[in-house]
């Protein structure tokens, strides 16, 4: 199983992009690659409560790896 690391903004159920745009899809969004990365970028980013989440292409299972808030603006 090849797993991808992604941020997502839990109020919008959306994915951060290598573009750093969000999609609604989270083959659209950017693969962190582990855990520590993925977090300290969620951090940097505006936005409320954010998941860490682990996403699994093969089958579109999501999961939720940790959470917590962006910087307030």
């Amino acid at each position: 199983m090849v797993m991808n690391i992604l941020i997502e903004d839990a109020e919008k159920l959306e994915y951060l992009t290598s573009t750093n745009k969000w999609s609604k899809k989270p083959d659209d969004g950017k693969n962190f690659g582990l855990l520590d990365v993925a977090l300290a970028a969620a951090k940097l980013e505006t936005m409320g409560k954010f998941n860490i989440v682990g996403y699994n292409s093969s089958n579109h299972e999501l999961f939720n790896l940790n959470s917590g808030h962006g910087k307030i603006e």
